[in-house]
């Protein structure tokens, strides 16, 4: 059943109708429904997902979820928000020749499902900033340089108050691996909205390549960096252990994440941030002070880097082979090849 066919029980799905009827008045969206609901067994976590047609900024089509907030009647104690407090949304490049009469294309909503299921199953809420690598083009099939996603409030949708909690719209934006990089050294509302110009209404276009490639918007960005550091406190990592010996601790490394250590970690660091590495299971915390100090436990480390360490660190430690100590003598790290696999689990290529 289409709960936009029953005025009882579906509050939650009326306020989100409401708010895209005074944002496209007059359209009425292509709706597309779960047959087998996510309760029943069903694959697909969200109830449908209504598709709208914008002619501006650019033609482009506007996909928004129905299933992440309470739709019917309030199940949740949480008085302040709606389910998960969130619905997202998706822009999308028209293809040339492609217009309102047009069916929009399928891979966006099968994108946004699969969205939907890592919340549902791991319970852990997207929140505006948030960002996710894709593991591959984020359409199957294409060539797009698109491989990762970030999160950012809808321009055009603010958050609403429903009868069942809050609910805001954050839209999902396709970004390319200098894109992605850029974003993780400094923000992601500040790499959005430095793109701004350049893709307004964070309209994603698979067509598209780096907008970095621009040497005025590079330049932008890395001066952003710079000026205000990184936001990016957590940086998961394959390679990730420690030992003692003696009074120094080493620490071990894959060569394929020491490149996004070192770039991290002074823009962290130098502006009074702490930086994690993680994996599954263990923790290490670098933080900035006075006096250089490892504390080991069981599955975590905190281990702080006076600025003289902290700049021998960058200047020492390479995405190579080898052991690398530092000065003072309570911390050497070693860093160790790591073997590029395919899909199948083939070595493709070994880094370091």
């Amino acid at each position: 059943m289409d709960p936009t066919q029953d005025d009882h029980g579906t509050p939650g799905w009326d306020a989100i109708n409401a708010a895209l009827a005074a944002l496209y008045p007059g359209q009425e969206p292509r709706h597309y429904g779960t047959a087998l609901p996510y309760t029943l067994g069903g694959n697909d976590p969200l109830d449908g997902i209504s598709v709208y047609w914008a002619d501006a900024p650019r033609p482009h089509w506007h996909y928004v979820t129905y299933g992440f907030s309470e739709l019917y009647d309030k199940q949740s104690e949480d008085a302040a928000d709606s389910g998960y407090g969130f619905e997202l949304t998706f822009r999308l490049a028209a293809e040339a020749g492609q217009g309102a009469d047009d069916a929009p294309p399928v891979w966006p909503m099968n994108l946004l499902q699969n969205l939907a299921r890592y919340v549902f199953g791991s319970g852990n809420v997207f929140e505006a900033g948030h960002h996710l690598d894709a593991n591959g083009p984020i359409a199957l099939d294409t060539d797009t340089v698109l491989r990762h996603l970030a999160l950012v409030e809808d321009p055009k949708l603010p958050p609403r108050e429903t009868a069942n909690g809050r609910v805001r719209f954050l839209q999902v934006v396709g970004l390319a691996d200098e894109e992605m990089a850029a974003v993780r050294r400094w923000s992601t509302l500040g790499v959005l909205d430095a793109f701004a110009p350049a893709m307004p209404l964070w309209i994603t276009d698979l067509a598209r390549g780096s907008l970095l490639a621009d040497p005025a918007l590079a330049t932008q960005v890395e001066a952003g960096s710079a000026r205000e550091g990184s936001t990016t406190g957590i940086l998961f990592v394959e390679t990730l252990r420690w030992d003692r010996h003696g009074e120094e601790v080493e620490l071990v490394l894959g060569a394929g994440q020491v490149p996004g250590v070192l770039d991290l970690l002074p823009l962290r660091l130098e502006h009074g941030r702490a930086l994690t590495l993680a994996d599954r299971e263990r923790t290490w915390r670098f933080e900035p002070g006075d006096a250089d100090q490892v504390e080991l436990a069981e599955d975590s480390a905190r281990c702080v880097l006076t600025p003289a360490t902290l700049r021998a660190l960058l200047a020492h430690v390479h995405a190579e082979r080898g052991t690398y100590p530092l000065p003072g003598g309570r911390l050497r790290i070693r860093v160790e090849p790591t073997d590029l696999r395919d899909a199948t689990g083939n070595v493709v290529r070994t880094l370091g």
